[in-house]
């Protein structure tokens, strides 16, 4: 059956919800203290998750998050005295599978348990969307085409042994579709083991990777196991393989040919039954044409090649993507976050160099900093602005180039002067007034912008100009 983690700072409301547990035939792991809990969260493993909103400790809903980002496939049940729906609502929306209020009745929380258990299983066994609707695999959200076949390539092949190497830039979520093709496979309660192979240096990652013996290297105080002997039975994900040096890609060959793993310094073989991932976010065949990576290593890990596309090529997601993140980031307080439509129209435009990553940063930030609950246009990172600024300059050069009302016959100087006060204005009014954070968006200092408001002798902007009041220093 299941280990359940039972987290309630109230002892004897603890100790039920154990008793029950263990009548239905679960293992139960109770904690008074939801921050030793947190600190053994990983360890435990657990299937299920049940625990209080508020705790005396302070930890409040970090339990909550935790599992979201540690163990995103881990049911959670929210218990608590709070009788704000609004809580539950915004609980419920950022991925809880229940949530029940105090004193509840033991039925309540059996049926609550039984329901979780059921999701889980639905999600292991994988029930198909329908074609258009935002899909989810471990927070990977789409519902354009080039998504959908990526969700059905995880479905196919989650649930084998076979090799697969992902390919996608920065940012595109290549370790979020490593978990989903192992929480979605009959391995989902072995251990999920993940390593950067460019942040360590050569000698580091192979003692990492493979574990080694005491004495073999100064410093090998006491023999140690290495990464995959941790993930024995489970996956290990091997990002940005293409850092990998030679050497070690042929001690890797043979790992994937023989499935024995040696220590650094020991000379026994250790057999291993690990499924292997790999992302790389650069083109492996260009490494392969300049000799830097194997050749027979490459056709090893890409038994089953899956790439993820860059976020401008899939435009359509970038609305599911900022809801979800909305949610994320502001879901779980009193009133949810909203966005008006020319701040998403400005997010729809930015070509996204960092891909999701990036658009997730932007939209904390932009909760973060918006005011009323509600993200507008001057709450967005300066680079999206400026992006919106430069496309708007684009369509007013084509729309008047070959305009018979342009000044001919005025000088030069007096025309750029003209241009460049329109431009400081309309830049101010669509930051309401600030003119900080318009000096901030034309990527100049706020004296600057003072100084060239003066010499165009331009008037104050009234409030009629922007449809609300004007801040008194920022006007």
């Amino acid at each position: 059956m299941s280990r359940v983690l039972i987290i309630d700072d109230d002892p004897a409301m603890a100790q039920v919800m154990s008793s029950l547990c263990s009548e239905a035939g679960h293992t139960p792991i109770s904690y008074t203290s939801a921050s030793k809990a947190l600190q053994l969260l990983a360890s435990h493993a657990p299937q299920l998750v049940i625990t209080d909103i508020k705790h005396e400790d302070g930890a409040d809903l970090d339990v909550f998050h935790a599992c979201k980002i540690a163990l995103p496939h881990v049911p959670v049940i929210l218990v608590t005295a709070n009788r704000n729906l609004q809580i539950a609502v915004g609980a419920m929306r950022a991925g809880a599978a229940d949530y029940l209020l105090k004193p509840f009745n033991i039925a309540d929380l059996r049926v609550a348990m039984q329901r979780a258990r059921e999701r889980d299983l639905d999600r292991n066994i994988g029930v198909a969307p329908r074609v258009g609707e935002a899909q989810h695999f471990e927070n990977i959200i789409g519902g354009s085409a080039r998504m959908e076949d990526v969700f059905n390539l995880i479905r196919k092949v989650a649930d084998t042994d076979s090799t697969i190497l992902i390919t996608g830039e920065s940012g595109t979520g290549k370790e979020l579709v490593a978990k989903a093709l192992h929480f979605n496979s009959a391995r989902h309660r072995q251990p999920f083991v993940a390593i950067n192979c460019s942040a360590l240096p050569e000698n580091l990652l192979e003692s990492e990777l493979f574990g080694h013996k005491k004495g073999a290297f100064t410093g090998a105080v006491q023999d140690k196991a290495g990464l995959f002997e941790e993930a024995e039975g489970g996956t290990i994900f091997l990002d940005e393989i293409n850092s990998m040096a030679l050497l070690l890609q042929t001690k890797l060959l043979r790992v994937l040919q023989e499935r024995v793993i040696r220590r650094v310094g020991e000379n026994r073989n250790i057999p291993i039954h690990v499924r292997v991932l790999a992302a790389s976010n650069e083109p492996l065949f260009q490494k392969l044409k300049e000799g830097t990576f194997r050749e027979d290593l490459y056709y090893r890990l890409a038994v089953i090649p899956l790439e993820i596309p860059p976020l401008r090529e899939r435009r359509e997601d970038i609305a599911l993507l900022v809801e979800h993140f909305l949610l994320k980031y502001g879901g779980l307080r009193p009133e949810a976050v909203a966005i008006d439509k020319d701040a998403l129209q400005a997010l729809r435009e930015y070509p996204w160099p960092g891909n999701v990553r990036e658009l997730e940063n932007a939209v904390e930030r932009a909760c973060a900093l918006c005011e009323n609950r509600l993200v507008r246009l001057y709450d967005l990172p300066p680079r999206v602005l400026s992006q919106r600024f430069d496309n708007e300059q684009d369509k007013a050069f084509k729309t008047t180039r070959f305009n018979p009302q342009l000044p001919i016959g005025r000088p030069l100087a007096e025309f750029i002067a003209t241009q460049e006060r329109c431009f400081i204005e309309e830049t101010i009014r669509a930051n309401r007034g600030s003119r900080e954070r318009a000096a901030k968006v034309l990527g100049i200092s706020s004296a600057t912008l003072y100084r060239k408001l003066d010499a165009a002798s331009m008037p104050p902007i009234q409030k009629s100009d922007l449809g609300g009041k004007v801040g008194g220093s920022e006007t």
